[in-house]
């Protein structure tokens, strides 16, 4: 048999001299591999280290632990300034009180737009045909009341959509729904403040004096009324003696009054 030229022949099996020398290499048959070592580095040549994995879990790397301080407290909020506050205020108290006095001047001296409504003002629109005070209570003064009441109410609300606040006052009785805080909350709003102005009943009776027209009341009349304002006692509206107080003194105890019922509205 004839092999082409330059194709590497096997050496032949001679018998009697061993078995033949295998092909490839007996080491590379076993699987024995040898590395090539690497070269050496270069005179004054330093390998980097090794790069750290890369992160591809999305994981944030957070900064080296330390001490937590100790939560402060939180700072107390800040309620609102009774001064600038958009208010609607009721003003109670009976007959010689001071109560019309003193709202027009809190309006008056407040740093935003504050309006002052008083009940016997809009009462009084009415010329033909006015019931009266005088003339006692009846069914003709009761309507006249609670369209008065009505009248002021819608006024109120004007004036506080428009960002101007407003003070009202009436002697609005404790035990007499017909002329109750129920009429004007649902008039004005919920957010209608009342505060009762209830000095003594000497002190009623000499403003009473003063009076003319049909703002006058018989001392009777003004006593019977104060006796019923005495009703509010308790009833955890808050309430200014202002016996020793003249009309600038209660105003400023107004603010104090009205910016605790601010801070925590007086439930009614």
């Amino acid at each position: 048999m004839q092999h082409a030229v330059g194709s590497p022949l096997p050496p032949p099996h001679q018998p009697g001299h061993g078995p033949a020398a295998s092909w490839p290499p007996a080491a590379q048959q076993q699987g024995q591999h040898h590395p090539v070592p690497p070269p050496p580095p270069a005179h004054g040549f330093t390998a980097p280290p090794p790069a750290p994995p890369v992160d591809t879990t999305g994981h944030v790397a957070l900064p080296p632990g330390g001490p937590v301080g100790v939560p402060g407290a939180p700072p107390a909020p800040m309620g609102p300034d009774p001064q600038t506050t958009t208010l609607a205020v009721l003003l109670i108290g009976p007959a010689g009180a001071g109560k019309t006095s003193v709202a027009k001047y809190w309006a008056g001296r407040r740093r935003v737009p504050t309006a002052h409504i008083s009940l016997d003002d809009v009462r009084e629109w009415v010329r033909s045909g006015f019931a009266d005070p005088q003339s006692g209570w009846n069914d003709h003064s009761e309507a006249q009341y609670r369209l008065a009441r009505r009248t002021c109410g819608f006024a109120a609300r004007n004036f506080l959509a428009n960002g101007i606040s407003c003070i009202l006052d009436d002697a609005v009785f404790p035990d007499r729904p017909v002329v109750g805080l129920g009429g004007w909350k649902r008039h004005v709003g919920p957010g209608l403040l009342p505060v009762v102005l209830l000095p003594g009943l000497e002190i009623v009776l000499e403003r009473n004096a003063e009076r003319s027209g049909n703002r006058r009341l018989s001392d009777e009349e003004v006593a019977r009324i104060h006796g019923r304002m005495a009703g509010w006692y308790g009833s955890g509206l808050p309430i200014i003696d202002n016996s020793q107080l003249d009309v600038p003194g209660t105003a400023r105890v107004l603010d104090e009054v009205l910016a605790r019922a601010v801070a925590s509205p007086p439930k009614w």
